[in-house]
């Protein structure tokens, strides 16, 4: 009896873990029931009263259309203080809140094959670009450029003389320039990195089942540092102008990455896959022939002789959303995913997929913003069905029918981009206006204000 209470404690826990809202929503047990009804749909934001979020953030998500149990889609929106390890001069010194560093964080989770993943990296992911910080606080105020080498801790052994690893000094004829800039952006793939390989240390006794994408925000210092590692987007849409802040890693954006590792280290492929990619399965018949096909070096296509090895199934196949690599996962990039294996196979994947994000960067401080300047983040189950125009076609439709200083409109807008992305239930699924289908996935949006009052409170 004893083991199966515990069998069932754990499956309670577990059950718990894969339905779990982010706590902004402050959804009351009701609220929860609804969030994950599939056949209503009903979008779920934050209540009016209480706490707005940061920058006067809008939020919106809405559940798939029974892809999977609950919505493995996850979302963090935090401000994070962080405190300086050390001084430069490497000396300890009292903790003191006046010498840290305050940044606004936002984060989108869009979980596959279990919402574990997705459900850990919205927790902690935040908490480890913090302490990559640590080290930065003080060198992050200072404008002078970037200290080469921090100086040891205090009492630790000293190094043996490298003299002679040395080499030809001519290619060391100037020192390199490293920004400010540049360290933010590297501490947040580390930070990355580091939530990976918690995933991989944990994925047995925390449940972190699947995988997840990653696309976070960062607001440090002025600028804006966006980090994208899956098929989740980004844009900022300003004065109407679209600003794309990230892109897709798929399969066939990533074709060449992924063809040289398997080229580089063809063990990962066994004796099932080849790196090369063809226009269509090549067939038996067709061994001695010239066929198509295009390698990692390439990006056009030629004709080669079809050998023996040629039959074996591409590491990269599919067009959009159908691509997958190894015939199984269709983003190339992500947290966790660390137990996937090929279907019927002991290949596994996950050498194939990066956890490190694209992170790219926008000084707000370059531009005079309005009101209605906005950043919008939304999962695979917005863009799969919308374009970057029609969501700046919505961005003025719905912002123009607030006053400026309406703190809701932001919301309202998350609320009519995740409304136009589902659709209306009718016989056939859920219908766009033009009667196109709409997402039957997890949508999640954010829409950050990048100017107006109240949006740096």
């Amino acid at each position: 009896k004893a083991g199966s209470g515990s069998a069932a404690s754990a499956k309670a826990i577990e059950a718990r873990a894969s339905f779990s809202r982010p706590t902004f929503l402050q959804l009351s047990p009701g609220g929860l029931r609804r969030a994950d009804d599939h056949a209503g749909r009903a979008v779920q934001s934050p209540p009016d009263t209480g706490r707005r979020l940061p920058w006067s953030t809008g939020y919106a998500e809405v559940i798939n259309a029974g892809k999977s149990r609950h919505n493995e889609d996850q979302a963090c929106c935090e401000v994070v203080y962080v405190e300086g390890r050390r001084s430069v001069a490497g000396a300890p010194r009292e903790p003191s809140r006046g010498q840290g560093l305050c940044f606004y964080y936002w984060g989108l989770f869009d979980g596959h094959a279990g919402g574990g993943a997705a459900e850990m990296a919205s927790r902690l992911l935040h908490r480890h670009i913090r302490e990559q910080l640590k080290d930065l606080v003080e060198i992050l105020q200072d404008p002078s450029p970037p200290p080469l080498c921090l100086p040891s801790t205090p009492g630790s052994p000293g190094s043996p003389d490298p003299s002679h690893l040395l080499g030809p000094q001519s290619c060391w004829s100037s020192q390199k320039e490293v920004t400010h800039e540049s360290l933010v952006v590297g501490a947040i793939e580390n930070a990355f990195q580091l939530m990976d390989e918690q995933m991989a240390r944990e994925r047995r006794g925390h449940q972190v089942e699947g995988g997840c994408c990653a696309l976070v925000v960062i607001y440090l210092l002025g600028k804006v540092y966006v980090a994208n590692a899956g098929d989740s987007r980004a844009i900022i849409v300003r004065n109407g102008e679209i600003i794309p802040m990230s892109r897709e890693f798929t399969p066939e954006t990533e074709r060449q990455r992924l063809q040289l590792l398997g080229f580089l280290k063809p063990e990962l492929l066994g004796s099932e896959f080849t790196h090369l990619e063809f226009p269509r399965r090549v067939l038996p018949k067709e061994l001695g022939q010239r066929m198509l096909y295009r390698d990692q070096n390439m990006t056009g296509w030629a004709y080669k002789k079809i050998e023996l090895e040629d039959l074996r199934f591409p590491l990269v196949c599919g067009e959009g959303k159908k691509a997958r690599v190894m015939a199984t996962i269709g983003v190339t990039r992500g947290l966790g995913d660390h137990n996937l294996k090929v279907c019927s196979s002991t290949l596994p994947i996950k050498p194939f997929l990066s956890c490190f994000p694209e992170v790219r960067v926008y000084d707000l401080t370059q531009y005079e913003h309005c009101p209605d300047d906005v950043l919008v983040l939304g999962t695979d189950g917005l863009w799969d069905v919308t374009t970057d125009c029609e969501v700046a076609a919505t961005v003025d439709r719905v912002l123009s029918a607030y006053e400026p200083n309406d703190h809701s409109r932001y919301t309202a807008l998350a609320q009519a981009l995740v409304l136009g992305a589902r659709g209306t239930p009718r016989d056939r699924g859920w219908r766009l206006p033009n009667n196109k289908l709409g997402s039957g996935d997890d949508i999640s949006v954010f829409v950050i204000p990048l100017g107006g009052p109240g949006s740096y409170s």
